[in-house]
């Protein structure tokens, strides 16, 4: 028997000027599908000029720069819709998407579409839902008791999983969808009954929980800080400027 995370998997990842998804903007996104463990992975890579000044911070993190932005970039406006039509035609063919935290790339994309297109990410996939497989939320359900960081690198040194150039869309996205393969073969039990479609409503659940579990702990810390509970897309909570 062939469990989903055994075929044919896409995976998307993106570098940005920040973490605000609401105000920073896209850089590089890469689109890699993979057929089955160990074969060769098919990428596409997109840069965009983000039209802001990237911040030292996140230089820092992706090593991208205003220069290089210019230089190899593409208008954002472009960009963003080229992305977003991969990702339906993606869905349209039936592959599970991997996305490491999935709120946060997809919630910013959404945001870029409104921004630069008029239009928000449900649109382009309104012909066939994204099945998003995202490797935090299974973990943190999954060993929930588990102490530690759980980063793509703290996951795929835990998973055993080579990250190759960290912060590289294409180097991140195909390592998430290799993390994906190792937690599934670990939790086989667990997961590989499930189908995509059943394994995306119920990480929404487990998102939700896990959302509910951290507004505790900031509420019992003091912390203003808000959760959004949504899962795989944020709410718009506000027009992105």
């Amino acid at each position: 028997m062939t469990y989903w995370y055994e075929g044919p998997l896409a995976s998307f990842d993106t570098e940005t000027t920040g973490v605000d998804v609401e105000r920073d903007r896209i850089v590089t996104a890469a689109l890699v599908v993979q057929q089955a463990r160990g074969g060769p992975v098919r990428r596409q890579d997109w840069a965009a000029d983000p039209g802001l000044p990237i911040p030292a911070g996140a230089t820092a993190v992706h090593g991208l720069t205003d220069a290089w932005a210019r230089e190899h970039g593409r208008p954002a406006r472009v960009v963003v819709e080229e992305i977003a039509r991969a990702l339906a035609d993606s869905a349209r063919a039936g592959l599970p998407l991997v996305i490491m935290n999935a709120p946060y790339d997809l919630t910013l994309l959404d945001r870029e579409l409104r921004r630069h297109r008029g239009s928000s990410l449900g649109q382009y996939l309104a012909s066939a839902p994204l099945l998003v497989v995202d490797p935090r939320v299974l973990d943190k359900h999954l060993d929930r008791y588990r102490k530690g960081r759980r980063t793509l690198t703290d996951l795929c040194e835990y998973y055993g999983v080579e990250l190759g150039a960290a912060h590289d869309a294409a180097a991140d996205a195909t390592a998430a969808l290799d993390l994906v393969r190792a937690i599934g073969s670990r939790f086989e039990e667990r997961l590989g009954a499930l189908s995509p479609a059943e394994l995306h409503l119920r990480q929404a659940v487990w998102y939700a929980a896990q959302a509910r579990g951290l507004q505790q702990w900031f509420s019992r810390s003091g912390s203003p800080e808000l959760v959004d509970t949504s899962w795989p897309l944020r709410r718009q909570i506000e027009q992105a400027a």
